[in-house]
């Protein structure tokens, strides 16, 4: 997530300076046909390019709307699990009770909580992996300039489990087809053996068992949003249908600017590049947002609220802080 209060003209220029170069190219032909060649009027009535821009702007408008729609649900989901987890991390250290020695607890919480941690991490990285229909590469660009390096195609999964998991528990993990789903059934399994050793209480159990579930819940919403894409005829048409509106707009200018005068038609070119880039940009715009886990500057920050969960967690179990990889370039979470 891009966290400065703009986007400098940098940035916009290298996340669009290749289309605009299309653009002066889509422009400049037609017009210089049109001037030059022996090729008689090439120019077409703007009204029914305008009717198809108007069209173009409210698939353009919606596809946007619906992309944002997306990217904030995701949002709230990880705002939901921030608060279970720091709701997890206060059962823990409060629900768990000892009949003589309170501080033999302390490696059941530790493990509980680290066992936690670990599940965000199996989560963040699954949420990481990329899909067919993810927009990476119109934005890679973009993240370069700003810095970015998701910290989830650098680092193995299995060496980021190492540091809260022992190796049984991890290769447990890794052997399972969802190793997020398969560290919620081990808390679960920890917390039932906890209960028959009398540690927790049947009510305090159920409660523990109930932030499980939403944990459980939350997760299944995250796979929902990456797994089922904005569909694709919508995705697919929306940007024939601006490439053709695109492709149109200098045929319908020439008439206009050559109506000003002599030489007049010239003015094709900048203003079409313009209408050009506007619809491009604003149909790439949702093309960006429509999947908020892939890593990009526009994406939710799960690594980073990961972080915010696990400083909260291990400042509980009185532990030391971990050092925070270095944050991205440019103003961006990750």
């Amino acid at each position: 997530m891009y966290t400065g209060r703009f986007y400098s003209l940098r940035a916009v220029w290298s996340w669009t300076w290749r289309e605009l170069a299309s653009f002066v190219i889509l422009a400049l032909v037609p017009t210089m046909l049109h001037e030059w060649a022996s090729l008689g009027d090439l120019s077409v009535p703007w009204l029914p390019i305008a009717l198809l821009g108007t069209a173009v702007a409210f698939l353009v408008s919606f596809k946007n709307s619906a992309s944002y729609d997306r990217l904030w649900e995701a949002r709230k989901i990880w705002g939901g699990i921030v608060n279970a987890s720091r709701g997890w991390s206060a059962a823990v250290m409060s629900q768990l009770r000892a009949p003589q020695d309170d501080d033999a607890l302390a490696p059941l919480r530790a493990r509980l909580i680290h066992r936690h941690l670990a599940w965000l991490t199996a989560l963040r990285y699954a949420l990481r992996q990329p899909r067919p229909w993810e927009d990476a590469v119109s934005t890679r660009h973009l993240d370069a300039h700003l810095g970015v390096r998701v910290p989830e195609w650098e680092t193995p999964l299995e060496a980021a489990l190492s540091r809260d998991l022992d190796d049984e528990e991890r290769a447990a993990a890794m052997a399972a087809p969802n190793p997020a789903t398969a560290l919620l059934m081990t808390q679960a399994r920890a917390l039932d053996e906890l209960h028959r050793a009398g540690l927790v209480t049947d009510f305090r159990q159920v409660a523990m068992q109930q932030t499980l579930r939403d944990l459980l819940d939350l997760q299944g919403k995250c796979e929902r949003i990456k797994n089922f894409p904005y569909p694709r005829q919508y995705a697919t048409l929306n940007l024939y249908f601006v490439r053709l509106f695109i492709a149109l707009v200098p045929f319908g200018m020439l008439e206009e600017f050559e109506s000003f005068g002599p030489g007049m038609v010239w003015l094709t070119v900048p203003f079409s590049v313009l209408v050009a880039w506007v619809f491009h940009t604003m149909e790439k715009i949702g093309s960006a947002t429509e999947n908020p886990f892939e890593g990009s500057a526009n994406d939710v920050p799960i690594s980073t609220l990961c972080q915010t969960i696990e400083r909260d967690l291990l400042h509980a179990l009185g532990e030391p802080l971990r050092e925070e990889p270095a944050s991205a370039a440019g103003g961006v979470s990750l």
